[in-house]
């Protein structure tokens, strides 16, 4: 019992890093998703390849590789991060990639009779996009939005490999010291009671937009 009550305070310490990566991730991978998505609906043809150019990079190649290439990578061009903003930086853009085509698929899916009548009305654009455009966009995008969530929250335990003291790197070190795989039970129930209410969460949302 003491043993197990030893090992908590550890991966509660690393629990609190997975926390913080996991909100400072969406509180800029998704505005700047929808940002560029918005964007891409009204830019010129050359806006749109490079950002279909940075989606398919970004989609396309491992996250792990992704950060290695961050911190080890950038030094050589002059461009120096450390392990927290390195890590931070590439979920945010890996995430922001995911997140623009979930955008770029809602807006599609939007009539384009809703723009036609922001115009016929003269409402204000900005007016037209909060009270017309983002409530219908929302309504299609997070379902998809939630499931992209729910992947973040196991993805950060890949920020260890820049030597970043998350959940699964304190369980790891827990489990050597004590030639116990009992750690990693319990960061497993740590990761799945975490992404059990963050699923309740998002099905409150959910509903709250629905009605």
């Amino acid at each position: 019992m003491i043993e197990s009550l030893y090992m908590f305070e550890p991966l509660f310490e690393g629990f609190k890093i997975t926390i913080q990566f996991f909100v400072l991730t969406l509180i800029g991978s998704i505005p700047l998703a929808l940002v560029l998505a918005l964007l891409e609906q009204r830019m010129p043809l050359w806006f749109k390849r490079i950002i279909r150019i940075y989606v398919y990079l970004f989609r396309g190649t491992p996250l792990l590789l992704q950060m290695m290439f961050v911190f080890f990578g950038l030094p050589f061009v002059g461009i120096v991060l450390g392990r927290f903003e390195s890590a931070l930086i590439t979920l945010i853009i890996n995430y922001a990639a995911y997140f623009v085509e979930i955008f770029r698929g809602g807006l599609n899916a939007i009539p384009d009779g809703q723009y036609e009548a922001i115009k016929v009305l003269s409402i204000d654009p900005w007016t037209g996009l909060n009270r017309v455009i983002l409530p219908q966009l929302w309504q299609i995008v997070l379902p998809s939005v939630g499931n992209e969530v729910i992947s973040l929250i196991k993805d950060t335990s890949l920020i260890y490999i820049l030597g970043l003291d998350e959940l699964l790197k304190a369980g790891r070190t827990l489990a050597n010291q004590n030639a116990s795989l009992l750690p990693f039970l319990y960061v497993g129930v740590i990761y799945l009671v975490f992404t059990g209410i963050t699923s309740w969460l998002l099905q409150k949302i959910e509903e709250k937009i629905a009605n």
